[in-house]
């Protein structure tokens, strides 16, 4: 979760999936950003291809051993123009209609910024959810990343702790320990991932890849 844009949160959503499912965990991947999905260009899919099962609900499609489910499965790339409550609606819908199997987590890929929704969104879910926040060191993510945190303490949300996207230095390690907060690992700066995005296989042989998959491993130990 993040309260900002361009930090990084889809692409962390999407290979944190991807190990968890190489570690044996059973995962689901659910893209809850209805203006903007992008879950699967990270995968390299076009979602279009990938109806669920419609069973009494709706049974997510498989790929790369992940239950995956995006709204863009049926809008493609067009945005649906939603907000307030209708969003809210959408949300608590698809946490109801969509049929995952016993998983041992399920990951959303929530949209950027902190509204009522998806507040909403974590009281429905309940103690079931951990929350996992990610931001880059720039003092404007930082600053927002603040706001959030307090909101989610005050509100007594799990916060499971804190990833560094584009790490550089040890400042973000200080202002866990200040706020109380898990510092779960950095991911460091790679200016040919892009090339990557779209290719599981390229991106399994990333330093993002890599810097994540320890993150994973600390998550589950």
């Amino acid at each position: 979760m993040s309260p900002k844009g361009g930090v990084g949160k889809t692409v962390f959503s999407t290979i944190f999936s991807l190990i968890l499912a190489e570690h044996g965990f059973k995962t689901g991947l659910l893209d809850l950003d209805f203006t903007n999905p992008s879950t699967h260009i990270v995968l390299g899919i076009n979602p279009i291809n990938y109806k669920p099962v419609e069973e009494k609900g709706l049974i997510p499609p498989n790929i790369y051993n992940l239950e995956y489910f995006t709204i863009a499965i049926y809008t493609g790339d067009k945005p649906l123009p939603l907000r307030g409550e209708s969003v809210n609606n959408i949300f608590l819908e698809l946490l109801t209609i969509v049929k995952w199997s016993n998983l041992d987590y399920l990951v959303i890929d929530t949209p950027p910024s902190i509204r009522d929704e998806h507040l909403d969104l974590l009281t429905f879910i309940g103690d079931k959810s951990e929350l996992i926040l990610i931001t880059t060191p720039n003092p404007i993510a930082i600053s927002s990343i603040g706001r959030l945190i307090n909101l989610l303490k005050e509100s007594s949300y799990k916060i499971k702790g804190l990833v560094e996207n584009m790490s550089s230095g040890e400042y973000l390690k200080q202002y866990c320990i200040e706020n109380g907060i898990e510092y779960l690992g950095s991911i460091p700066y790679d200016q040919f991932f892009d090339s990557k995005i779209g290719d599981v296989e390229k991106l399994r042989q990333s330093i993002i890849w890599n810097s994540i998959d320890e993150i994973v491993k600390k998550v589950t130990s």
